[in-house]
C-alpha cells in the first residue's frame, strides 16, 4: 500500500498521478469487475485544509458505457470505534465533472476544484461526515470514470456497483453487509442506474435501499426544459461532451463556430462552475444549421434514448426513495418533475417499493436541502430493518 498523501503539498492532479492508471500484466478484460487493483492511504481534507482523518483509496476494475473494461477510483472512509457489523453508505457525489480536478478522490484529499466549486465540495464533505457520525462506512466513487464521461448512465451505474464490490473486498466484510446508496442531481444518475443494473450485474450485493433526488429521468425532456434558460442551459453542451466521450463520438463536426467555442470552454470544467455563464444558450445556437432539428439527428437521438431511466432490462428490486423539486409547475429549474414521478410510477407498476416526494415551490438547490435529511432517515430505517411501505398508491 502506498504511503499517505502529503498534507503540505496536496494531492497530484489525477492526470499526473500514476495511481489512476492500471499497470498490471494481466489484460484488464480478464480481471473481474470490482477487483481492487491498487490501494493507498490518504488524509482527508475539508476543502483544501488538511485534517488528521485517514481514508483509503482504491483503484478498481469496472465497466464503461459500451461494455469495455476500464478503471476508476473510490475513496473509503471508516468510522472510528463502532461496535457491531459493518454498514456501508455509498455516497454518489454531484461532482458533475468534465475535468479531473472535479473528481471526489481528488477533492477529498485536498485537491482544489476551483473557487466556484469550493462551497459545493465542502457541503458534500459535511454530508459524508454526517454518515460517518452514524457509524457507517462511506465509499465515494469517481463513477464517471477516469475519462469523465459525465451523465453516461450505464457507466455511472457500473462504477457505483463495482465500487461497493471493491470496498467490501478490501475491507474483508461479507457480501451480506447491508449497503445503502445516496445520490442527488448528477449523483442520482449513478444511483438510479445502479439500482436498475444491480439485479443482473451485481446480484450478490446486499443493497437495502437507494435514495435518489433531483433526477434527470429523461435527458431529451431536460434539454427542452432548460434550453434558452438563464442558469442551467450550459448543462446542455456539458452533457453532450460527457456522452460523446463515453461513446467515442467526435462532437466537433456537428457544432457551429459558436458551439465549438462553448464546448472548448467547457471541456475541462466542473459543470456547476459555468451555470449562468451563457444566459439564453440554446441547442440550436450550438449546432450547424443542418443539425438544429437536434432530436431528429440519429447520433443524438441514440445518445439520449440510451440514457432514459427505466429502460434497462429488468428493474430495481430494493426500496427506493425518490425526490424532486417543482418551482414553476414543470420542474425544479433543471429537472422535469413529471418525468421523475412517472419513473416512480413505472417502478411501482413493476412491484418496486417506492417513496416519491415532490417538493413544491423548491428549486433544484432548495430541493436538495429537503432531500438529504429525508434520505438520512430513509437509510437509517433500511439499515434497522424497519418495514418499508412507500407511497405507490398515490404516485403517478
Amino acid at each position: 500500500m502506498a504511503t499517505p498523501t502529503s498534507a503540505t503539498t496536496g494531492p497530484r492532479p489525477p492526470g499526473q498521478d500514476a495511481f489512476y492508471r492500471y499497470s498490471g500484466s494481466l489484460p484488464l478484460r480478464e480481471v473481474p469487475p470490482g477487483t481492487v487493483l491498487k490501494a493507498r492511504s490518504i488524509r482527508l481534507a475539508f476543502g483544501t485544509t488538511p485534517t488528521p482523518v485517514a481514508a483509503e483509496q482504491l483503484l478498481y476494475r469496472t465497466t464503461g458505457q459500451l461494455g469495455q473494461p476500464t478503471v476508476t477510483v473510490t475513496t473509503v472512509i471508516q468510522p472510528t470505534h463502532v461496535p457491531g457489523p459493518s454498514r456501508i453508505v455509498e455516497y454518489l457525489s454531484f461532482y458533475d465533472g468534465l475535468g479531473a480536478q472535479c473528481d471526489p478522490s481528488y477533492t477529498l484529499a485536498g485537491g482544489n476544484p476551483g473557487a466556484a466549486m469550493e462551497q459545493e465540495t465542502q457541503e458534500e464533505e459535511l454530508l459524508i461526515v454526517w454518515y460517518l457520525s452514524h457509524g457507517y462506512t462511506v465509499t465515494v466513487p469517481d463513477f464517471e470514470g477516469t475519462h469523465l464521461d459525465w451523465m453516461a448512465g450505464h457507466e455511472s451505474g457500473y462504477g457505483a456497483l463495482d465500487a461497493v464490490r471493491a470496498t467490501e473486498s478490501h475491507l474483508h466484510v461479507p457480501r451480506v453487509t447491508p449497503v445503502g446508496l445516496s445520490g442527488y442531481s448528477g449523483g442520482a444518475v449513478a444511483a438510479d442506474w445502479a439500482s436498475e443494473l444491480a439485479p443482473a450485474y451485481a446480484p450478490e450485493l446486499h443493497m437495502v435501499g437507494v435514495a435518489e433526488g433531483g433526477i434527470p429521468a429523461n435527458y431529451a425532456d431536460m434539454f427542452t426544459y432548460i434550453n434558452g434558460t438563464t442558469e442551467f442551459s450550459p448543462a446542455i453542451p456539458g452533457v453532450l461532451i460527457g456522452l460523446t466521450r463515453a461513446y467515442g463520438i467526435d462532437l466537433r463536426p456537428y457544432l457551429s463556430p459558436y458551439g465549438l467555442k462553448v464546448v472548448q470552454a467547457e471541456d475541462q470544467v466542473c459543470i456547476a462552475s459555468v451555470f449562468g455563464h451563457y444566459p439564453g444558450l440554446t441547442i440550436q445556437q450550438l449546432m450547424k444549421p443542418q443539425y438544429r432539428d437536434f432530436f431528429q439527428v440519429p447520433t443524438f437521438a441514440r445518445l439520449l434514448n440510451d440514457q432514459v431511466m427505466g429502460t434497462a432490462p429488468g428493474h430495481p428490486t430494493v426500496p427506493l426513495f425518490m425526490g424532486v423539486g417543482n418551482v414553476d409547475g414543470t420542474g425544479d429549474g433543471a429537472m422535469v418533475a413529471r418525468d421523475v414521478e412517472m419513473l416512480a410510477h413505472e417502478y411501482c407498476e413493476q412491484g418496486v417499493p417506492v417513496q416519491f416526494e415532490e417538493y413544491k415551490g423548491a428549486s433544484h438547490e432548495e430541493a436538495g436541502a429537503f432531500f438529504e435529511p429525508e434520505t438520512d432517515a430513509f437509510l437509517m430505517a433500511r439499515f434497522a430493518g424497519v418495514p418499508f411501505a412507500g407511497n405507490c398508491s398515490s404516485t403517478g
